[in-house]
């Protein structure tokens, strides 16, 4: 088993930039395919960005790719999202989320195993 805690949310303007991270316990973290969700009030939760054990493959949703980008670090095991480019629709509470590796559609929720309590990210005009 693996448990999720992310931190790094905060409330930054238009524009700005925000790092997520993750921490994992346990020592299979460099055997999960971890990913990144977000779930706005009144909305359903939805995939973010995924990343492959060792880091090498990635995978965004449309909405984010060329503001975040996943990553991961096996030896601290932690993943991180960094944020750039903060809109006034990416305000929502970030989880991160780990199966294992096996094949699996990873921009479904149900597909994972482990989620974290969330962090808050809020943009302001």
């Amino acid at each position: 088993q693996v448990q999720l805690v992310e931190s790094g949310g905060d409330k930054v303007l238009t524009g700005g930039s925000l790092r997520l991270s993750c921490a994992a316990s346990g020592r299979t973290f460099s055997s999960y395919r971890m990913a990144w969700f977000r779930q706005a009030p009144g909305k359903e939760r939805e995939f973010v960005a995924a990343i492959s054990v060792t880091g090498s493959s990635k995978y965004y949703a449309d909405f984010v790719k060329g503001r975040f980008t996943i990553s991961r670090d096996n030896a601290k095991n932690t993943m991180y999202l960094q944020m750039n480019d903060l809109r006034p629709a990416d305000p929502a509470v970030y989880y991160c989320a780990g199966r294992g590796n096996s094949y699996a559609d990873l921009a479904a929720r149900y597909v994972y195993d482990y989620w974290g309590q969330g962090t808050q990210v809020t943009v302001s005009l």
